[in-house]
């Protein structure tokens, strides 16, 4: 499994709008081929700096299939309004778990 980070910087006063688009679009991901989660985090010292964590199966079921879907263009209509600037997207896979 591989985790997909994105940290996502919205625009001052569009963060309930941001949020109401990440919901909207969780069954886009919930489809997703190797899709296997989704959950949205928002910071606390900065509360326009969000990071949407994503699992998928394979980094391709990310770069390749989502992101050449239908979906992954109804996501950006869903919520790119609302950057402030483009996402920093990074993968991850867990290399150690202690507890």
């Amino acid at each position: 499994m591989f985790l997909e980070i994105a940290q996502i910087e919205v625009k001052p006063g569009s963060e309930a709008t941001f949020q109401e688009g990440v919901a909207k679009a969780a069954p886009l991901f919930q489809r997703a081929k190797g899709c296997r989660g989704m959950e949205l985090q928002r910071s606390v010292e900065f509360p326009s700096r969000y990071r949407l964590i994503v699992t998928w199966e394979t980094v391709e079921n990310h770069t390749v299939d989502f992101r050449g879907s239908v979906d992954f263009q109804e996501w950006r209509r869903l919520v790119g309004d609302c950057f402030a600037s483009p996402p920093a997207v990074e993968h991850t896979h867990q290399v150690l778990k202690a507890f």
